[in-house]
């Protein structure tokens, strides 16, 4: 089962969820295949009603989303990928100079300061999954040129050609999102 916190809403409802400056951004895929940036504080109230209807009709719940979120008050599991994430770079990447893509130029300073708490040197770049396919390489190639030992693709809107992508052009481990919460569910399920 599937839903989306942005499901019902209509393109101009949507807007209204547009993070004002300073606000917390999150990229999102709408239906038709274009993106959106919402403002996380204005879309948390509709993912937890999501996740608490579908915790009502399944085994475990699994965010498509490494933003932040609270815990929810549900009774199955839910998975979220940022934790998963941010423990498993932990886990393999402590004290290395860790490359980071994200997909919004207003996250850049957010992923900066919660990357710093995992690896000692973080270096980020913008780059839309949903976007120019250049600014995917320009990102890989700006990276490789900073000698990053480990590159995170943090959305789960970065599929595993991206990944090849980063692989291919700095020469170093890409971890990403989809697989790794992919894993984490099939161990629990």
């Amino acid at each position: 089962m599937e839903a989306g916190a942005l499901d019902g809403l209509s393109r101009e409802e949507v807007t209204t969820l547009a993070p004002a400056p300073g606000e917390a951004v999150l990229v999102t895929r709408l239906r038709d295949g274009s993106s959106v940036r919402v403002a996380h504080r204005r879309i948390l109230p509709r993912v937890a009603r999501q996740v608490e209807a579908l915790a009502r009709q399944v085994d475990a719940v699994l965010l498509l989303c490494t933003g932040t979120f609270p815990p929810f008050q549900v009774a199955c599991p839910v998975l979220y990928p940022d934790r998963l994430l941010l423990n498993f770079v932990r886990g393999v990447a402590s004290g290395l100079h860790l490359g980071v893509v994200t997909p919004d130029p207003g996250q850049v300073a957010e992923q900066q300061g919660r990357w710093s708490a995992v690896a000692g040197r973080v270096t980020v770049r913008p780059a839309s999954p949903y976007g120019d396919v250049n600014r995917l390489t320009e990102a890989a190639h700006a990276l490789a040129s900073r000698k990053v030992d480990v590159i995170v693709l943090d959305s789960l809107g970065y599929n595993l050609a991206v990944k090849q992508k980063f692989r291919d052009l700095a020469g170093v481990p890409v971890i990403l999102p989809r697989t790794l919460l992919a894993r984490a569910a099939a161990e629990l399920l």
